[in-house]
């Protein structure tokens, strides 16, 4: 259903009544799902101009302060804008694309900013297009001597057309569950959202990849490692799962409160596992944050807790690694296959709840087949004209 907000918007872009039934304003009148379109296409230039017109203020204002504190403090109102610019946005794919990579990913390079760190750090400086580009965007210059990439984004590039189908393939799946044409089972509906979140973050950062690489001719890291893969928890979160948001949090939180606590009384043997539970704690936080962007629902933390519950598992794993040693060493054949099912096992009790009360994924479903109606309306020289789409 349309939205107070959205519908205000409409009315200020057509002052025609929606519900007229006369038969000129029917030869007028856009069809009411695709005025929607419209508006959020309209929405979404001008708040990604905001992001682009924030970033160069960062590039030329707050670059030229002294790093630390003060670029932190010139920083502040920007931070601040990104953290609410989702709330302009009524689809539940441009939000969430928006609060991750500005609201989140944006704000933590930023705050690297401040101190001349990350990967937009201002020494040495670079172009503006790659300033934007890498701020803007959830993607990383590849360090090459360290991390030799050539096989693996060849593989990556190969398996892109596989990935693209099969996500178009669950994605008519879960269309027909959704409109209650097929039935699958709880388990099978699980293992979908998970494929298609593993997927169309694969799809959208690969693509920007491609892009940003046959224009500037630079190398990026990948999006992901192959999480199926992953034989521990630790292996999962920490080298193959959203690489991008591994970087980020690996360098905002967890070495800073790694360094921090060991300081303490934990000292630098346990330091370690704090600085694990802070940044699973954070993750969730942000999370939450990206889900009552999406939602507009207080939050019930069950995101949190999925985190957090992934954290001290993995700090569980770690401390019997150290205990252990390698006496006790699950075969990859049995680890694997483990930690697959309980990632999949605890999204479905804690992760995906909030998203599914809120009816986030039927609205998902039904703008892509809005926007596949329209687009097909268009090139079929309609011009979006049918009061009864």
């Amino acid at each position: 259903m349309m939205s107070t907000n959205m519908f205000r918007m409409i009315q200020t872009l057509y002052p025609f009544s929606l519900e007229s039934s006369s038969a000129s304003t029917q030869e007028i009148m856009l069809s009411p799902n695709c005025i929607e379109l419209e508006v959020e296409i309209k929405t979404l230039i001008k708040v990604w101009l905001k992001v682009l017109t924030s970033l160069c203020y960062c590039y030329f204002i707050s670059s030229n302060i002294p790093k630390g504190i003060l670029r932190l403090l010139s920083l502040s109102p920007i931070l601040y804008l990104f953290t609410i610019l989702p709330f302009q946005l009524f689809f539940v794919l441009p939000i969430g694309i928006t609060s991750f990579f500005i609201t989140w990913l944006t704000n933590f390079k930023l705050i690297f900013f401040a101190f001349d760190l990350g990967p937009i750090s201002s020494n040495p400086k670079i172009s503006l297009p790659l300033f934007l580009i890498l701020a803007c965007l959830p993607i990383r210059i590849t360090q090459k001597q360290k991390h030799p990439l050539n096989q693996n984004q060849s593989k990556f590039n190969l398996l892109l057309p596989i990935k693209t189908l099969l996500f178009g393939l669950f994605l008519i799946g879960l269309n027909g569950h959704i409109k209650k044409k097929v039935f699958y089972p709880t388990i099978t509906i699980v293992c979908l959202y998970c494929s298609l979140i593993y997927l169309l973050l694969d799809l959208v950062v690969g693509f920007f990849n491609i892009l940003i690489n046959s224009l500037f001719g630079i190398r990026l890291e990948l999006p992901s490692n192959e999480p199926y893969l992953s034989t521990s928890l630790g292996d999962f979160w920490g080298k193959r799962w959203n690489l991008m948001v591994t970087y980020i949090l690996r360098h905002t939180i967890y070495i800073p409160m790694r360094i921090l606590m060991s300081k303490t009384i934990l000292g630098p043997q346990w330091a370690p596992l704090f600085g694990i539970i802070a940044t699973f704690l954070v993750s969730g936080l942000m999370h939450e944050l990206l889900f009552y962007h999406v939602t507009r629902v207080t939050p019930t933390w069950e995101v949190t807790c999925f985190f957090v519950l992934h954290g001290v598992c993995v700090v569980v794993e770690v401390g019997l690694r150290k205990w252990l040693g390698q006496k006790c060493r699950v075969h990859w054949a049995i680890s694997g296959p483990i930690t697959v099912a309980f990632v999949v096992a605890t999204a479905a009790w804690l992760f995906f709840p909030p998203l599914l009360r809120d009816g986030a994924d039927q609205r998902s479903i039904e703008e892509l087949n809005n926007v596949v109606h329209c687009v097909m309306k268009k090139f079929r020289g309609s011009n979006f004209f049918d009061p009864h789409f």
